[in-house]
């Protein structure tokens, strides 16, 4: 069987060489567990805050690489339910940090078409991050050709804590009985309803774990793990983690075809 054709995917960014990617084999949905900005800022003599700050950029990057790409979901685990653990000063500017890339960011998104949904528990923000977050929710809400998933004060636990709680109500108020619950009735009740499952996760900073992230919808998610920090991760990083998924054979349980001596994504 002759290979199928490579199309050389070329995104107008100066000095990035084009990678072989297929078209038809891009991940459909892809999360990002952004970790590593303190490490990188700490290796630089830098404040944490400039470490964040910096990560913002890498943020944007990947966004206009996913949209160039025609990914139609993008996931970015920003800040877990773990994080309010952190000490108080970070957690305050990581949320200045939020509410500033939503306010400049809105008219940006909105000319590029995308749409933000949000994540998470998200009435634990302050008010004007929440309030910032509701807006840009509903500035794009029609925009079509992306969808950008910001998980904010988001468990995979809780996520998963909070849907059971939702079906045990609808059960006892009559609505649906024990034997009609099933994988498509928990997943309807999570935070992510409406999105596809995650084809591609991607952790950055060389962490092996995916820290409560999405413990539900990850079943059959490819796993890409890089040493590259946050900040440093920018297109050229993302392409190869597509490249990278490109090369995976994607069974679900079953066995292999054997067509393709290639480990191939299958969408």
């Amino acid at each position: 069987m002759k290979p199928e054709p490579q199309v050389a995917i070329s995104l107008p960014l100066s000095d990035f060489p084009n990678l072989s990617l297929d078209p038809s084999r891009m991940p459909r949905h892809v999360a990002i567990v952004m970790d590593g900005n303190g490490r990188w800022a700490n290796r630089r003599g830098l404040s944490r805050h400039e470490g964040h700050r910096r990560g913002k950029d890498s943020v944007r990057a990947v966004v206009d690489a996913a949209r160039e790409l025609g990914i139609p979901y993008l996931t970015l685990y920003a800040f877990s339910s773990e994080n309010w653990r952190r000490p108080t000063t970070e957690v305050s500017f990581l949320m200045q940090l939020f509410h500033r890339y939503l306010i400049t960011e809105t008219k940006r998104l909105m000319k590029r078409d995308i749409r933000v949904v949000a994540l998470g528990d998200t009435e634990r923000l302050p008010p004007r991050v929440r309030e910032a977050l509701a807006e840009t929710v509903e500035a794009t809400r029609e925009n079509r050709t992306m969808t950008v998933a910001l998980a904010l004060s988001y468990g995979g636990r809780q996520d998963i804590v909070n849907a059971a709680r939702s079906i045990a109500r609808k059960v006892a108020e009559g609505a649906i009985s024990p034997d009609q619950i099933d994988e498509q009735t928990l997943a309807r009740e999570l935070t992510t309803s409406g999105l596809p499952d995650p084809d591609l996760l991607i952790r950055t900073s060389g962490e092996l774990r995916i820290s409560n992230f999405f413990l539900f919808q990850l079943a059959y998610t490819e796993l890409y793990f890089t040493d590259t920090l946050w900040p440093d991760f920018r297109e050229r990083e993302f392409l190869s983690a597509i490249a990278a998924y490109q090369l995976r054979e994607r069974r679900f349980g079953a066995i292999s075809n054997g067509s393709d001596t290639r480990l191939r994504a299958q969408n």
